[in-house]
């Protein structure tokens, strides 16, 4: 699923715990398995966001400078509407789209 097309809240809201657990054997679990998520989208959409303002990179000030940096506002601005990476993983988790393993627990 592109973050473009997720269907995440933009605001803060209550979850209900049970659906939170519903895949996990703890709430802990569930919490862990969508936070590194979150972390991988937030890469993503860094990565996306520098490669496109890096196009409107200029080294000297000119004149066209004032044009291209409403350009990069615009896109940063795109960027700022889209819903957070923690939203964006909590909707994966609940409609079942992460998949994550355990790794062997070695004592």
């Amino acid at each position: 699923m592109s973050v473009k097309d997720s269907n995440a809240e933009l605001s803060t809201i209550t979850y209900d715990r049970d659906k939170i657990e519903q895949n996990a054997s703890s709430i802990y679990e569930a919490i862990v398995v969508m936070g590194k998520r979150a972390e991988q989208i937030n890469a993503e959409i860094r990565a996306e966001l520098h490669n496109k303002l890096d196009e409107f990179a200029v080294h000297n000030s000119t004149l066209e400078e004032v044009f291209e940096n409403k350009e990069q506002i615009e896109i940063s601005k795109h960027y700022e509407k889209l819903p957070k990476p923690t939203s964006i993983a909590i909707r994966e988790w609940l409609d079942e789209e992460i998949y994550y393993r355990k790794t062997d627990e070695r004592n």
